[in-house]
């Protein structure tokens, strides 16, 4: 009996022992898939760029157009034999002359002494890089009353505009001030150093002033765009992380999410310090706890399949448009853990590339045309191709775990992946919003985040309003100035009702947009 006893103990010590190795391999391989990723991250070209060796499965029009055809691809700039375009004109930039002339004892004969007549001119040109910082000095001459009329004793002209009252500083200087901080994403230390080694000495505290001053100004615009956006029909939405280094109630770290929502003709930006669904209802208006939108609306989100997502996704009038290009990395991170696998990647990459090429073509063409329904049924069978080899796929039982890992995340975001059938007029994928955030991205390797809940909030208004006024054709620096040229007109105040609406880049007269794409035209200093 106590042989058998302890022959049983064994036999559940072993099988537990054996659970525990399966377990094990399971989290070694689920962290060498980890390690695979990251790697690649860190040291690997991107999953999306073509290299020499490859062929074309990236999702890139110009790819696509070399598949479409049959032609090899286009190399990148100027082609062999091609004329060319010249050199480029500078001409329209402020010109200053300078005469290089021979002195006179050089423009005669060395042997008769007899004098050189002049011949025309040769010409050649340079472009100057200056920087100047000019102080300004309003005078404004006072008159006093020589008669004795019941009229004001002194005449002055008024103080000039400034959106600043108390300020020192220029529309174009501030102008200038928010775009080397947020659009070129140079710390503000750096911008300080900038101005010293131009003759500026200025302290960071006063730098600091002016922004917080600013963000009020740019307030009313900001919530305009933010209210169209919040409207649209169709957004692009991601985000990325963002520190904010305030201590927070109830918050145990600095990290903050850096949320963008990109619509037909606007890009809103959104500090929040969660990653929760909170911060999407809010921006849409939507009440915590309701489960649609309002009557009669529909809103497509194109994003990843991050969960928060698939919750918003559960709304009721919200149908999501799963990111091509999210699914597709996953292919490629599990050959990359797994170089067994290469051969599965392989083909799953070119049933996707050539699904790229379908909706290229079909987006190409104009609905109600010739070759429209050609493309719609092209893109249909690309479609339906990856959606039998699925199935198919799904029930090999040899299939490697991680290929079937990959499968199971496909299946189960399949309907928002197929959705695109039904409106090819927008991208398969969601890269526009990871584009967007690449400026802002560059600001955070840079100065790491923002120092104050007040800074991130002004942040995330000048990322909103530039990256708007840049989608419209706006020089960013310009269209600043003039719009806080208008702030010292209204009296140190934001522009209101349609004077604000002068300024929203989506409903500009062309007059104005071409003002405010033209480096050369803004305001003077």
């Amino acid at each position: 009996m106590r042989l058998r006893a302890e022959a049983s103990r064994l036999e559940r010590e072993l099988a537990a022992s054996q659970a525990r190795v399966v377990e094990l391999e399971g989290l070694v391989v689920t962290l060498r898939e980890r390690v695979a990723t990251l790697a690649k991250l860190v040291f690997g070209a991107s999953s999306e760029k073509k290299q020499a060796s490859q062929k074309s499965t990236v999702p890139s029009s110009r790819e696509d157009a070399g598949a479409a055809t049959g032609e090899p691809l286009r190399r990148r700039g100027q082609q062999p034999g091609s004329t060319g375009h010249g050199r480029r004109d500078y001409s329209g930039l402020e010109t200053v002359e300078e005469i290089h002339d021979l002195s006179e004892n050089e423009r005669v004969c060395p042997e008769c002494g007899s004098p050189y007549a002049p011949f025309g001119e040769e010409t050649s040109e340079q472009v100057d890089w200056q920087v100047r910082i000019v102080r300004i000095v309003h005078r404004r001459p006072t008159y006093r009353r020589t008669c004795y009329c019941p009229v004001g004793g002194v005449l002055v002209a008024p103080v000039p505009a400034k959106p600043i009252l108390k300020g020192r500083f220029t529309t174009q200087f501030l102008a200038r001030l928010l775009v080397e901080k947020y659009v070129l994403g140079r710390p503000l230390e750096r911008v300080i150093a900038a101005l010293g080694a131009d003759g500026l000495e200025v302290a960071k505290g006063t730098l600091v002033g002016v922004l917080k001053g600013l963000s009020v100004l740019l307030a009313p615009l900001d919530g305009a765009i933010r209210a169209r956006n919040a409207t649209a029909g169709h957004l692009h939405v991601d985000e990325t992380s963002w520190r904010v280094f305030e201590d927070l109630a109830g918050k145990a770290n600095h990290r903050w999410w850096l949320w963008v929502f990109l619509g037909p003709d606007t890009t809103v930006f959104h500090i929040d310090p969660t990653r929760s669904g909170d911060a999407l209802r809010r921006h849409l208006g939507i009440e915590a706890e309701a489960c649609s939108l309002e009557a009669g609306r529909r809103l497509l989100v194109s994003s990843d399949f991050f969960t928060v997502y698939q919750s918003l996704a559960e709304i009721e009038g919200v149908d999501p448009l799963w990111c091509w290009a999210h699914i597709r990395r996953y292919f490629i991170r599990a050959a990359d853990a797994h170089k067994e696998l290469k051969g599965w990647t392989k083909a799953w990459l070119e049933r996707i590339g050539a699904l790229y090429v379908a909706h290229r073509a079909l987006s190409d063409m104009r609905v109600g045309s010739a070759g429209h329904g050609q493309a719609a049924y092209d893109f249909a069978l690309a479609l339906d191709a990856i959606d039998v080899v699925r199935q198919k796929q799904a029930g090999d039982a040899t299939l490697h775990p991680a290929a079937r890992k990959v499968l199971v995340t496909l299946d189960h975001e399949w309907e928002g992946l197929a959705r695109h059938e039904a409106f090819p007029e927008l991208p398969l994928d969601n890269n526009a919003a990871e584009r967007a955030l690449r400026n802002p991205v560059v600001g955070r390797k840079n100065y790491y985040g923002s120092g104050s809940r007040w800074a991130a909030e002004l942040a995330a208004r000048v990322w909103t309003i530039t990256a708007t006024a840049s989608r419209a054709g706006c020089n960013p620096l310009t269209y600043l100035a003039c719009y806080l040229d208008a702030c010292g007109e209204a009296g140190g105040r934001a522009p209101s009702d349609s004077a604000l609406t002068r300024f929203l880049p989506y409903a500009a007269a062309k007059a104005d947009l071409a003002i405010w794409s033209d480096p050369l035209s803004g305001p003077g200093p």
